[in-house]
């Protein structure tokens, strides 16, 4: 399937030449992305000292502030082992040998409170220049829709709740993060497939690298792992916000550190009343097949925040 909006096109994959052992790192806005970047980037390269950024080791492939010529460019002159960044669903992915797929699932409602957040770091001016600077000659999609205002979050959480925009469209909500975790957790015993869930990392973060290094087939030293492990955790991002954070080149954040805002599970219980819980699960429910709603919400779907004990089974060692 193809994913189009005004800001991305999985059709810029097309063409592109895959290699054996490269990684498509693709997980709903909001759930983990430049975590599980960074973490790939911690286990290739066996070091936080990364020859580059993130953001120029692996930009986001279907996003459109960047030529497509020059994203290509940027993954094909890598010779390491390269992580490949993507928010398409894994029906809009390309397939190849030796590729593997690692997906995130982290609890909507906290999905749903962190991309307020986002947006709100957004500097729109600066998006929308950088975009208009971009495009490609064959581009014929419209210019961007308004943002919707909201009275407060609440609000905004209830309009990303209920929106049923076509998840084709690449669909910032409720329903399109559901869409896009259901491809992955449909296949998620391939073996060319791996499913995180964002409350192992942060409870086990040391065991959930251990555990994706094994799917990658890569090789850490034990005396590595303590460096790579605190260099993973979210205070050692934020504080180097500038080599480890999306887009830095283009300067589209009011706030570098503010895009690793806060990071946490359960931030979703500050503005989620009864109604809007009830709201939230008969949508869920709807959407989502019954054993993805319980892999997503460990706890149930009024329960605290997870606190594992020490080695116990991750939610997505499935």
């Amino acid at each position: 399937m193809r994913y189009q909006s005004f800001l991305t096109d999985s059709a810029r994959w097309e063409g592109f030449e895959l290699r054996p052992g490269d990684i498509i790192i693709s997980v709903p806005a909001k759930s983990g992305t430049t975590w599980t970047q960074t973490i790939c980037a911690l286990l290739i390269f066996q070091t936080p000292e990364f020859p580059a950024s993130i953001d120029q080791l692996s930009p986001w492939m279907e996003m459109r502030l960047r030529r497509k010529a020059e994203v290509w460019e940027m993954y094909g002159r890598q010779t390491n082992r390269r992580f490949f960044k993507s928010h398409s669903p894994l029906d809009g992915l390309p397939t190849g040998e030796g590729i593997t797929y690692v997906c995130v699932g982290r609890d909507p409602r906290d999905v749903a409170l962190s991309w307020n957040n986002h947006m709100n770091n957004l500097d729109l001016e600066k998006l929308f220049s950088t975009l208009a600077g971009a495009l490609e000659p064959d581009d014929n999609f419209g210019p961007p829709p308004p943002r919707p205002v909201f009275a407060d979050e609440r609000e905004a959480v209830a309009h990303w709740i209920d929106d049923d925009s076509p998840v084709e469209g690449v669909s910032m909500s409720l329903t399109g993060v559901v869409h896009h975790l259901k491809g992955f957790w449909e296949a998620r015993h391939r073996n060319d497939v791996v499913l995180l869930h964002y409350d192992d990392l942060q409870v086990d973060l040391e065991g959930e690298m251990r555990r994706l290094a094994g799917r990658l087939g890569i090789e850490v030293p034990e005396e590595r792992w303590p460096t790579l492990v605190k260099a993973a955790t979210f205070h050692e991002m934020r504080s180097r916000a500038e080599r480890v954070a999306p887009d830095t080149a283009n300067r589209i954040w009011k706030s570098t550190e503010d895009f690793f805002k806060r990071g946490t599970s359960g931030q979703w219980s500050e503005v989620f009343d009864a109604e809007l819980l009830a709201r939230y699960e008969a949508k869920l429910r709807k959407v989502a097949p019954a054993d993805l709603v319980d892999w997503l919400h460990p706890r149930g779907l009024g329960g605290v925040p997870p606190t594992r004990a020490a080695g116990a089974a991750p939610y997505g060692s499935l």
